[in-house]
């Protein structure tokens, strides 16, 4: 199994706005091509303004394959779109990790 890790820091005062963005114009496609996230989390404390959501994939092969055909739906180029013009998001950084042995991940 493959975790894609994403992380976004959010403009402050902005998550709401961004969450609410993502709920109506975004979840259902990438719901559609990657499945439901194991986890789609924002900051309480810490790092405020910080969204983090977890994919799963069988591997990179898997991954690529499935990102690719949500970044050929029109619905998700929208999202992209209006997600561009809101501007709230500053940075994104991702990592691709593996669970330990001794920590499955039962999906």
């Amino acid at each position: 199994m493959l975790v894609d890790v994403r992380t976004y820091q959010v403009k402050p005062g902005k998550l709401t706005q961004e969450l609410d963005l993502y709920a109506k114009h975004g979840l259902a496609a990438q719901i559609r091509h990657l499945g439901a996230p194991l986890a789609y989390l924002h900051a309480e404390s810490g790092d405020l303004n910080t969204m983090v959501h977890l994919w799963t994939f069988e591997d990179a092969a898997d991954r690529a394959c499935r990102r690719a055909a949500m970044m050929a739906d029109p619905e998700w180029l929208n999202y992209l779109k209006l997600a561009d013009e809101a501007a709230y998001l500053v940075e994104q950084r991702n990592s691709l990790m593996v669970p330990a042995s001794f920590a499955a991940i039962k999906r």
